[in-house]
């Protein structure tokens, strides 16, 4: 703490910033105009082939190494853990899958340096806690690779800012890996939305709604880092699975940009009973105070006068839902299950029949081309296979990714706000515009195909 406030000391003297630092939660400091290029936009030599350097095989790292040994001229190199038993398992799947045997890493937590030094690697995927993620995609990007992180990419708008500051610096991708937006409904709402049949865009409703009580408390997340998080932070600490694609919809970071939140929480009931009925009322675990409550709301305003309601709850014994609802001046699309409403007869969602027609008139092309393949390689019904297919295609072709740092740091700093307003009763706080302003005149991004 003593060497934060240090260097907070040292950065607001030399640059003449306003440093923002509360009382209680995560902090942050402003900044001052950018001195690089934006990466908006960005583009990179296109790669002959794709040499994954994979970080992180406990949870879901084991199945993305086997999606992405199955994309042409993309091939797993290396493989790092904390546990060699798992680094060995995720290596002999790629060799299952036809590959070489990649090269294992483990043994401690600073292991995945040596994997971002080899020189046969050009892309760095972290599947790791969230609090290794900015660690890990900045020296990837120093070791001259390209990255793609796990949601959320950053905790706090700080270290946002390092991100962006990097990617400015190396012109080097880093991309979060955010799936949903590659959700079949999610792009099919993108398709209506760029072909004008929900009008002009106003709201969205998003979420991520995923009772997980029993996961938390198992005690297989590593140092069970998600539940000591929610002892002691407040706010929004999963935002982007909701916000990610209602954000892509509405032109985020291209158009328009967040502007200000509000964000208010509920108690915590839901953590601690579960634990007293599981486990028994003497579990210290059911005396602890949780900060994070059964259910946080917040609002989003943008620039352009548009808004968007954000929900969070892990604890209330709930069906999944991210919601994912987008309201125009024509039209509204809803999942869970999938509606839409059109003008003249908004009043009524539309019959199976119709539904379906306009579904096979305005699937997205990935979806309607590979969208199959997706669903049988898998990862949430396709979408993580769709992502990684599409990451890789930009990057063997030199083209554009769908999503960049900006719009990475943007959906996460949500995590750092939402509390910052909630310690805050509630109070309006702004949004960094980690463009400098880059997304007055960029183009939102289109119907894109591979």
């Amino acid at each position: 703490m003593k060497r934060r406030r240090e260097f907070l000391k040292t950065v607001s003297a030399a640059a003449g910033l306003s440093v923002s630092v509360q009382a209680a939660g995560c902090r942050t400091a402003g900044r001052s105009p950018r001195t690089g290029r934006s990466v908006m936009g960005l583009t990179a030599p296109p790669l002959a082939e794709v040499r994954v350097g994979f970080i992180g095989v406990g949870k879901r790292g084991p199945g993305a190494v086997k999606r992405l040994s199955r994309i042409p001229k993309t091939r797993v190199v290396a493989v790092c853990d904390v546990f060699e038993d798992r680094a060995e398992k995720s290596a002999q799947d790629v060799v299952a899958a036809g590959h070489a045997k990649p090269q294992t890493y483990f043994g401690s937590e600073e292991a995945y340096k040596r994997l971002c030094e080899r020189p046969d690697v050009n892309l760095v995927y972290v599947c790791t806690p969230w609090h290794f993620h900015v660690p890990m995609a900045l020296y990837a990007m120093q070791c001259g690779k390209h990255v793609c992180v796990e949601v959320p990419i950053a905790m706090t708008v700080e270290d946002g800012w390092r991100l962006v500051e990097t990617t400015e610096r190396t012109r080097l991708h880093c991309m979060m890996l955010e799936n949903c937006c590659y959700g079949e409904d999610e792009l099919f709402a993108l398709s209506l939305a760029r072909n004008g049949l929900l009008g002009e865009l106003v709201h969205g409703d998003c979420g991520y709604i995923h009772e997980l009580r029993a996961g938390l408390t198992d005690g297989t997340y590593y140092k069970d880092f998600a539940f000591e998080f929610f002892k002691r932070h407040a706010g929004n600490s999963y935002p982007t699975h909701g916000l990610g694609p209602i954000a892509q919809y509405m032109g985020i970071n291209r158009g328009d940009r967040f502007e200000r939140l509000v964000s208010l929480g509920s108690g915590e009931f839901g953590l601690s009973s579960f634990i007293r009925e599981t486990f028994g009322k003497d579990d210290p675990r059911a005396g602890y105070s949780y900060k994070t409550g059964d259910m946080n709301t917040t609002i989003l305003r943008t620039e352009r006068g548009r808004t968007v309601m954000v929900q969070y709850g892990r604890y209330s014994p709930r069906p999944y839902d991210r919601i994912n609802l987008i309201s125009g001046t024509k039209g509204t699309l809803r999942s869970y299950p999938l509606r839409v409403a059109l003008s003249p007869g908004w009043h009524e969602w539309l019959g199976d029949t119709a539904l379906a027609d306009l579904k096979a008139a305005y699937t997205h092309p990935l979806w309607r081309k590979i969208g199959e393949l997706a669903k049988q390689n898998g990862g949430h019904g396709g979408m993580d296979y769709l992502m990684e297919y599409r990451l890789c295609h930009c990057l063997l072709n030199g083209l554009p990714l769908d999503q960049d740092v900006y719009d990475g740091v943007t959906w996460s700093s949500l995590v750092e706000l939402t509390e910052r307003s909630v310690l805050k009763g509630g109070s309006a706080v702004e949004v960094p515009d980690f463009t400098r302003g880059a997304w007055r005149t960029a183009q939102p991004l289109g119907v894109v195909e591979v």
